[in-house]
């Protein structure tokens, strides 16, 4: 006589429970008789949940292309100073090349000094094209405001037109340091790092340097006088450019 088949029931009641896997291989039974996984912080105390934590700037990303995706830690008031600093920059750039095209006129005739602004308008521009990338690099939005209409005709009675010139050289250019530290006073007052670092490496060592080179030239043009000094001065300006 065949013998009869358990019911299903007792089969079940006499499996061994299910252990599930776990990828961290620190499962535990719980007083319920419950198996639970450890989770990696339990196990190592590192509480860093990429996937979680990533959630909120996630939510921030936009997805049109009005608005700039690496824009981080950038403070409004930080763009708005780097606008005025590249508007400043082309100022002083464009009043540089007025006084290039003075300097380059036949009756003037003062070629080194003439070669000297036409450089330093130069160096201008590009100053403020490097701000222009930074603004774009962190995100900003790049704002040219009006330039400024700068005079043409820089003769002096009491200085001459050499000596005037660099003498308003050396006002432009202090006058530009203070903007580029007040540039810097806010990134620091915002506690923008990376701000403060690409103007201190970038500008204002430069400056400095500026400012004691053209103080060097108003010296050596108030010792020569007019006429034939400043004609001997220019060529040697000539020669070292």
């Amino acid at each position: 006589m065949a013998r009869a088949s358990a019911p299903s029931s007792c089969l079940r009641a006499n499996r061994l429970p299910f252990v599930p896997r776990c990828k961290t291989n620190g499962a535990r039974r719980t007083s319920e008789n419950k198996i639970v996984c450890a989770s990696a912080s339990e196990k190592t105390g590192v509480v860093f949940e990429p996937f979680t934590e990533v959630k909120g700037e996630l939510a921030t990303v936009e997805k049109t292309v009005s608005t700039s995706l690496a824009r981080q830690a950038f403070d409004t008031r930080c763009e708005e100073a780097l606008n005025e600093q590249i508007n400043i920059e082309y100022n002083v750039s464009y009043i540089y090349h007025a006084l290039w095209a003075y300097f380059d006129r036949d009756y003037i005739a003062l070629p080194g000094l003439a070669a000297f602004f036409k450089t330093s308008s130069e160096e201008e521009r590009g100053h403020a094209e490097g701000l222009m990338s930074y603004q774009n690099l962190r995100g900003g939005r790049v704002k040219l405001n009006s330039i400024m209409l700068p005079q043409m005709e820089f003769s002096s009675d009491a200085k001459g037109d050499a000596l005037y010139a660099m003498e308003l050289t050396l006002s432009l250019e202090k006058l530009n340091n203070e903007k580029l530290l007040s540039l810097h006073k806010v990134a620091d007052e915002c506690g923008d790092v990376q701000m403060c670092d690409f103007i201190e490496s970038n500008y204002l060592e430069d400056q400095v340097k500026a400012i004691r080179t053209v103080s060097e030239y108003v010296t050596q043009l108030r010792r020569v006088g007019e006429g034939h000094g400043v004609y001997h001065w220019d060529q040697n300006l000539l020669a070292s450019m």
